[in-house]
């Protein structure tokens, strides 16, 4: 069975078609990566994904559970989009940290408060495991001697690492990635890149939109490539940046390569 499955999904800004008819599946421990062009509709599939946006038609599955179907109104209601959301972590560009709370708060932020609406009482997880859940995270992404920092006395690349473990405190079952390293310069990509490969070493699954191919390349289970709001290939790594058939896909990687 897939973790997710994704069909016929459309989503318009006024006359715009920006996703114009997405469907793919991943399975559970896999990495996919999107690659195109900016403005192909790479984010915004994530923010529909992350119910950021409300797609115009289509069907998402979790799991096998429905969680938004156009046809379906009660999965345009606030009570559904707040329950679907915690299906995913979304990890932004530009960071989106707290800047009124340290490293540790910020990572502690949303569990606790899903705490207090029983979010997590049918699992019987209480405030001690969301500390050390916090605080093994935060160790993983190598901030130990970091926890009690503002963001703003953190490098760019540690902060993406609060915002990382940000992401997985929430325990979600689908993390994903908006060009985690565009905001980045290329010492602090390195290091982010670098936490990144661990999830993937570990199976987790990930859902990663980023323009660094060869970075795709070795941590990709598949890759899609997305052009003007549809997908025009997708496959492994080999299959689509090694060897691309669509001849959209190989003007794209020529064109990557020139800018290198």
């Amino acid at each position: 069975m897939s973790i997710l499955e994704v069909k016929n999904l459309k989503k318009s800004f006024d006359d715009t078609e920006v996703i114009r008819d997405i469907s793919f599946s991943m399975e559970e421990g896999e990495a996919i990566t999107i690659i195109g062009s900016s403005g192909s509709g790479k984010t915004t599939l994530l923010r529909c994904l992350n119910s950021l946006e409300t797609p115009d038609s289509g069907v998402i599955k979790v799991k096998d559970d429905v969680i938004f179907d156009s046809s379906i109104p009660e999965t345009r209601s606030a009570e559904m989009i707040r329950k679907k959301r915690l299906h995913f972590g979304l990890v932004f560009q530009s960071f989106n940290l707290f800047p009124q709370y340290t490293a540790f708060e910020n990572v502690m932020l949303a569990p606790m408060l899903h705490l207090k609406e029983d979010t997590w009482k049918a699992k019987g997880i209480t405030s001690k495991d969301l500390i050390d859940r916090a605080e093994e995270l935060l160790a993983q992404m190598g901030l130990s001697d970091r926890m009690t920092n503002y963001p703003h006395e953190l490098s760019g690349g540690q902060q993406q690492r609060v915002a990382i473990a940000r992401a997985l405190a929430m325990m979600p079952d689908i993390l994903c990635f908006d060009e985690p390293t565009s905001a980045l310069d290329p010492e602090l990509t390195g290091e982010v890149l670098r936490v990144i490969r661990g999830l993937a070493d570990k199976k987790t699954t990930m859902i990663i939109v980023t323009h660094e191919m060869s970075f795709a390349h070795d941590v990709s289970d598949k890759i899609i490539f997305m052009d003007n709001g549809l997908i025009e290939e997708e496959g492994t790594p080999e299959e689509v940046i090694d060897n691309p058939k669509n001849e959209r896909t190989k003007q794209f990687l020529a064109n990557y390569k020139k800018e290198r």
